[in-house]
């Protein structure tokens, strides 16, 4: 079991801002796992990647093969208040479920810097 969290590295979101972003998408995806998925991620520590894509259409994808593939997935649109523009897809949170099936999404993408 994990999940990951893929970001869009295009954005060059100041520290905080990303950590915000991805803090959404690790709590947004746990909430739509079914249940069984996420006792068995908090059994096994919660165990997370952090990976990078390099544009708004490469994290789009992200989000629709994984919806496509029954993951439990979450695509971040920030409110614009601050750094980005309302609506801006910033990142997308998938899993917990098992590794295998997350790794078949994403498993050509580099961890996020």
């Amino acid at each position: 079991m994990k999940q990951t969290i893929v970001v869009n590295e295009a954005l060059r979101l100041p520290r905080g801002k990303l950590a915000a972003q991805v803090a959404h998408a690790a709590l947004d995806a746990f909430l739509r796992a079914p249940p069984e998925d996420r006792d068995a991620w908090l059994g096994e520590g919660m165990p997370k990647v952090v990976l990078a894509v390099f544009t708004p259409e490469a994290l789009l994808d992200v989000a629709r093969l994984a919806a496509e593939a029954g993951l439990p997935t979450a695509l971040i649109r920030d409110a614009g208040r601050t750094v980005v523009a309302a609506g801006t897809p910033t990142c997308v949170g998938l899993g917990p479920a098992a590794a295998d099936r997350i790794d078949a999404i994403t498993r050509d993408l580099r961890l996020a810097q």
